[in-house]
């Protein structure tokens, strides 16, 4: 008790150090660490500070030290979470080394803004006991899930990716998905906090629920483990994982070891038995590949037959360019775009998919005009961005089940990895982490990619540059994989077919829609209450 009146208490600095300290360390909750226990202590703090922040006689002082607390609660968070940011400056030093701090630095504190919102929302309607641990849960449900959205989203650490360590614990992701477990996570974690300023039966209200649901979600994942058929398939294939260095990949001194690397990986060696697909990871030729529909090098054309399983498809991430005739009747490139092309028989390009969800400062530049102007540019080696894709299509391979396509970050995004039309039985992410190096950046992705096969009850393959590449279950369930940083090549087989899921069942527009109004129903009532007891 005395240590949380301290806490409560706690005013100038050692508020700031202590929303910061209690952020920075909720991170060692995210993969690679996975002590997801740590939010027990760290989501407490944050409460006890809005505690104090909420007692406040002043009303708009009240809310500003709430969002105060919340901004660098979130700055610490994201700030350990996403230091490796930092990692893609180092691969062009000369030219971008001198932006790493302000994008280590700035990212954290545009994130952190949205858990002020939610902070200042909580103590908006802050009332005393368990109730205000609901709140809080109810408030980060809604700013997280608007994080996922505007500006065309960045659901990166959500707070319920808490919960994905835990195989069993994860299985809940197949029935609310990411935002519904960030719910979950914010209340579970945070009801200890609700022993605290509450009368004496009140106070267990929280965390028993609390203990109930935890215990619940955690019987209910294994019995759909238990349930689940083995993690076999039929349906043969091969993940290429060249590991090539990004600050290697696109000098042109480089273009043919680096080629030649993932041919001789795909190769069926005397005695093995040739897969139906061999999947190589996003920009995995260190060259413009392909133009329109054809493979712009007709050397590279014939030498990639050979790594085309006969009467199967080679799949691969690669840049292609559409093109144009100039004036003076030349053909010349018009628009880039990333890529994921299928190959066939005599290496022809059988389907594609251009990348719908760009990543800004990376793949393009938003508002180019200002960014130019201060002297930013995106990050990739062209002298322009990459156009998006209009539409994620199904693609559908002969003797291969349909599959939706994921091109690097797109995977991070619940309810938006299916087809724009028609359905799909396993989804197939194809990425380049290696701007990132050895940093936690590769493990959290391939995270929030396996909670992508859980919500959607779709098993998923991911080829990844430098790793980590994986076959991963319906359940979540990581049946092969290849380690971060090596080079090899992954033999494995699709696991079964999709399962049926209720987040999948439920088209995400309508359920958080009706879940937002709630939210709308939940809070007015109380900020009618709160407002009559103080005033600005």
């Amino acid at each position: 008790m005395r240590i949380a009146a301290l806490v409560t208490h706690a005013r100038g600095w050692r508020r700031s150090a202590l929303a910061i300290g209690a952020g920075s360390a909720s991170a060692l909750a995210l993969a690679p660490v996975f002590a997801w226990p740590v939010l027990f202590i760290t989501l407490p703090v944050l409460v006890l500070l809005i505690d104090g922040a909420a007692s406040e006689p002043v009303r708009r002082r009240a809310l500003w030290l709430a969002a105060t607390v919340g901004w660098r609660f979130g700055f610490g968070y994201f700030l350990a979470g996403l230091y490796w940011i930092g990692e893609a400056f180092f691969v062009e030093p000369d030219k971008f080394l001198w932006a790493m701090p302000f994008a280590v630095a700035g990212v954290p504190a545009g994130l952190a803004l949205f858990y002020a919102v939610a902070s200042a929302l909580a103590a908006a309607v802050w009332r005393p006991g368990g109730w205000r641990i609901l709140t809080l849960a109810t408030c980060f449900f809604a700013i997280e899930w608007t994080r996922g959205h505007v500006f065309t989203g960045f659901p990166w650490n959500t707070l319920g990716m808490g919960l994905a360590a835990n195989e069993a614990l994860l299985q809940s992701a197949s029935l609310i998905g990411l935002y519904g477990l960030t719910a979950l996570a914010v209340f579970i974690f945070a009801s200890p906090a609700a022993l605290i300023g509450a009368t004496r039966w009140a106070k267990w209200t929280a965390p028993v629920a609390a203990a109930l649901m935890l215990a619940g979600m955690w019987i209910w994942g294994v019995q759909r483990l238990d349930a689940a058929p083995p993690s076999a398939g039929g349906l043969s294939l091969r993940i290429v994982q060249g590991n090539i260095p990004q600050k290697e990949k696109w000098r042109p001194e480089n273009r043919t070891w680096i080629f030649e690397r993932y041919l001789r990986l795909s190769e069926t060696r005397p005695g093995e038995a040739a897969p139906a697909m061999v999947v190589w990871p996003e920009s995995s030729t260190p060259f413009l590949f392909a133009a329109d529909d054809g493979i712009l090098d007709p050397n590279a054309a014939e030498a990639i037959k050979a790594a085309i399983p006969t009467g199967g498809s080679l799949i691969l991430g690669a840049e292609r360019a559409s093109t144009v005739t100039d004036a003076q009747g030349r053909r010349v490139v018009d628009k880039m775009y990333n890529s994921l092309l299928v190959l066939q028989d005599g290496a022809v390009i059988g389907a594609r998919y251009d990348k719908t969800h760009l990543v800004p400062f990376g793949e393009y530049l938003p508002f180019p005009g200002f960014f130019r102007w201060l002297g930013l540019k995106h990050l990739t080696h062209h002298a322009v961005g990459f156009e998006a894709g209009t539409a994620r299509p199904a693609l559908t391979v002969a003797g291969v089940p349909p599959f939706s396509p994921l091109i690097c970050y797109e995977a991070i995004f619940p309810g938006a990895v299916s087809p724009t039309e028609g359905d799909t039985a396993w989804l197939l992410n194809v990425t380049n982490d290696a701007w990132f190096g050895s940093s936690s950046g590769p493990h959290q992705h391939l995270e929030q990619a396996r909670m992508r096969a859980v919500e959607e009850g779709k098993p998923l393959v991911r080829a990844a540059n430098t790793g980590i590449s994986a076959v991963i279950d319906a359940h979540g369930r990581t049946v092969a994989s290849l380690p971060l940083n090596a080079t090899g090549r992954l033999d494995a087989a699709l696991p079964p077919d999709a399962v049926k899921t209720a987040f999948r069942k439920i088209s995400a527009w309508p359920a958080e829609a009706l879940i937002l109004f709630m939210l709308a129903v939940f809070l007015a009532p109380l900020s009618v209450a709160n407002s009559r007891k103080r005033d600005f």
